[in-house]
């Protein structure tokens, strides 16, 4: 292949009247237009390697925006779905105090209705008690009477 050097340092040979070798000249020509001819057909399909290396480039870096964004919004719905659960565990942990509150007082209201209850009929049970002593203490009051009189007799 002619190099740029072989092109500068080529020297035709002079022929009379000053002039080269037309055959030499044409020659030189041939193989100079071979080696541009094959530079040229390199030249163009490296353009193209490059044309399609930078087709290719640019859509490799569109995948990578696309992955970003898709990581990124990714990233986004993870912290909202965490986000969301905490609240709702938050919510379902006052729910549930609210209701053990009520719970209790209700347990305590119950207690507190079977406390009365439970004082109203001991009251009842004194006063029946108080009663039946009432009630015994005057029988025993009258069989000492009943005694006496017969005694007296």
């Amino acid at each position: 292949m002619i190099t740029p050097l072989d092109i500068e340092n080529k020297k035709f040979s002079k022929k009379a009247l000053n002039g080269y070798d037309p055959e030499e000249v044409d020659d030189f020509l041939d193989d100079l237009m071979k080696d541009y001819e094959t530079l040229y057909k390199k030249s163009n399909e490296s353009q193209r390697i490059i044309d399609d290396l930078k087709s290719k480039l640019e859509h490799y870096t569109q995948i990578e925006s696309t992955l970003q964004n898709t990581l990124l919004m990714a990233q986004t719905a993870a912290d909202d779905v965490r986000e969301a659960a905490k609240k709702e565990s938050e919510q379902i942990i006052r729910e549930a105090e609210n209701k053990s509150k009520e719970m209790t007082m209700g347990i305590e209201q119950q207690i507190a209705d079977k406390q009365k209850e439970f004082d109203g009929i001991k009251q009842q049970f004194d006063v029946y008690k108080a009663k039946m002593e009432s009630l015994l203490i005057s029988q025993l009051e009258l069989l000492k009477d009943i005694n006496r009189n017969e005694e007296d007799e």
